[in-house]
């Protein structure tokens, strides 16, 4: 469905059904008895404060119409339509639902990993995410067959972009494919088109050659590509294709002045501290990438974790782990918060800047929390705090929430449909409790989730995880 322009605030329009949209009658009766809250194939959300992913000013009053999941009226004033549920949302706050662009559905930190199946898909849908890419695939089957379950609306959970399995080079690293030929990175990149992925991870390691078949065979069967590296610069990953860079300024090798072809150099995160991110180093860097239309994805809530005296020990995600994971996170923030040599947070800070400065100069930005790391930024939470950090990092509250949704959906390919709230787009939103006056914390408060027009309950997905993040 192409996005419908409007032309006057509160004009209604009959639309048929989104595409490919997942009503409350396409749910088993067993989600739809749990979970849903709102199921009404037309309602409105009357007198909610609307953030609604443009990146402009939230918007007060205001009123949304849905019908059978689609947005067909927004404005100050609207039609109701006939037999439509109306419920009054005065002191909340409407965003759009979120898009994880660096999400993963399984969990690994303190030494700890598991497949998360049951635990991802609750803890994103309940924190309002409602579209995520698994940015890096451990048990790929698990994974097609998850999105599967929530495609058929046996499960919660949100959309599901599948990308295959970790590529990387070199030896030793035998959770990922390790890739030594063209030929080898060709017949990778076909198989898991055809098992459906539809998109490829590259990481730390991968070489030039093997990355040039992969993208350029991605490519042929549609598919994209995206990648932790740093054997690779952003820059020769640009000259090679790549769709989306990961991480910014904490994986960048452009900028030290050790880098060999083909090989990551040790210590390449200390070098960012120095990194003049308004410098002509990286203005060419950017320049490069908004030229040639390759986005960035921001994940500073797994970085957070590695950085002192930080807001790190959220309470619900605590809780949501389990007990021995738990003990071994709090004690390892202890000793960090300790530790005399532990890494600058002005190394953080200038990462932040990175981030403004690729946007500044016209690059996409989105937003991830790629739940692994020191395991304590788990899969929906960490994408919530990942908007507080953009807030942190200087972007308004308004262009913080564009960055997690119409962002992501851009470089996803789907924002005709979805990643914001306007007329004519399928019905993704999250209603917070509060009024939006300037406190970004506002994100935490999820109380529906709706995901093709069905409001989902955020506190029951949530409080089916507690105590199971880390073996469920």
């Amino acid at each position: 469905m192409r996005r419908m322009l409007v032309l006057l605030v509160g004009l209604a329009l009959t639309l048929p059904v989104a595409l490919g949209a997942q009503l409350a009658t396409d749910l088993s009766s067993q989600m739809r008895n749990r979970y849903v809250t709102v199921s009404a194939p037309a309602f409105v959300l009357r007198n909610v404060t609307l953030v609604d992913g443009l990146g402009g000013a939230p918007q007060r009053g205001m009123s949304v119409v849905v019908e059978e999941g689609v947005i067909t009226q927004i404005g100050t004033s609207v039609d109701i339509p006939q037999d439509a549920d109306v419920l009054t949302y005065s002191g909340h706050t409407l965003i759009p639902g979120l898009f994880g662009l660096h999400d993963h559905m399984y969990y690994a930190g303190q030494g700890r990993g598991a497949q998360a199946s049951y635990t991802g898909p609750r803890l994103y849908l309940g924190a309002g995410v409602t579209t995520v890419r698994t940015t890096g695939s451990r048990q790929p089957y698990a994974e097609l067959n998850l999105k599967a379950e929530i495609d058929n609306g046996r499960i919660p959970g949100p959309r599901i972009h599948i990308t295959a399995p970790y590529i990387t080079g070199g030896e030793g690293n035998t959770g990922m494919t390790l890739l030594n030929s063209p030929e080898q990175a060709r017949r990778f990149v076909a198989y898991w088109a055809e098992e459906g992925a539809t998109w490829i991870k590259a990481y730390t390691n991968i070489r030039r050659a093997e990355m040039a078949a992969v993208v350029d065979e991605a490519h042929q069967r549609g598919m994209k590509v995206t990648g932790h590296i740093c054997s690779i610069s952003f820059a020769e990953a640009v000259d090679m294709g790549f769709d989306n860079i990961e991480h910014g300024l904490h994986t960048a090798s452009d900028y030290n002045p050790n880098k060999e072809p083909d090989k990551c150099p040790p210590n390449n995160r200390l070098v960012a501290l120095n990194v003049d991110v308004r410098g002509p180093e990286v203005e060419a860097t950017f320049r490069k990438m908004v030229d040639a239309g390759v986005a960035m994805t921001s994940t500073l809530p797994v970085y957070e974790m590695s950085y002192p005296n930080r807001d790190v020990r959220d309470p619900r995600a605590l809780e949501a782990m389990t007990p021995e994971i738990r003990d071994l996170y709090l004690a390892d923030r202890d000793r960090i918060d300790n530790d005399p040599n532990a890494l600058s947070v002005d190394l953080f800070k200038n990462a932040m800047a990175y981030e403004v400065r690729f946007t500044e100069m016209g690059g996409i930005l989105a937003n991830g929390v790629d739940p692994t790391g020191r395991g304590g930024a788990l899969a929906g939470y960490g994408d919530q705090r990942g908007v507080e950090l953009l807030v942190e990092a200087e972007f308004t509250f308004s262009q913080a929430i564009q960055i997690a949704s119409l962002n992501g959906a851009k470089i996803l390919g789907v924002d005709d449909d979805l990643g914001s709230i306007e007329v004519g787009k399928v019905a993704d939103m999250v209603l917070l409790r509060g009024d939006f006056s300037g406190n970004p914390s506002i994100i935490r408060n999820t109380v529906t989730v709706f995901k093709d027009g069905v409001g989902y309950d955020s506190r029951t997905l949530l409080d089916e995880v507690k105590g199971q993040v880390g073996i469920r």
